[in-house]
């Protein structure tokens, strides 16, 4: 009665999915809002740099989720992502 991976398998690799692009949103704009807040703090200005590397983190972050989200479809497309073989 326990947890089987085999009959939850392609539920688990959707999650898995969405999490790592949601990370990968969250990491890119997080790390470019403290290079901004940094550079802020360094050159004495009052969030400009912050406002200007979190634009650019979001649009990092769409980009590459971007690209994430296309190969996982070509993966797909080309066969190279087959269901697992039952050995019940």
């Amino acid at each position: 009665m326990g947890f089987s991976y085999n009959k939850n398998r392609a539920w688990l690799e959707n999650l898995s999915i969405v999490m790592q692009i949601g990370l990968t949103m969250a990491g890119c704009i997080l790390f470019c809002f403290f290079i901004g807040r940094y550079i802020d703090k360094w050159v004495g200005t009052r969030g400009i740099f912050v406002t200007i590397f979190t634009i650019l983190g979001i649009l990092g972050g769409a980009n590459t989720t971007y690209r994430q989200i296309l190969e996982i479809i070509e993966d797909k497309k080309d066969g190279q992502h087959k269901p697992p073989e039952r050995t019940d």
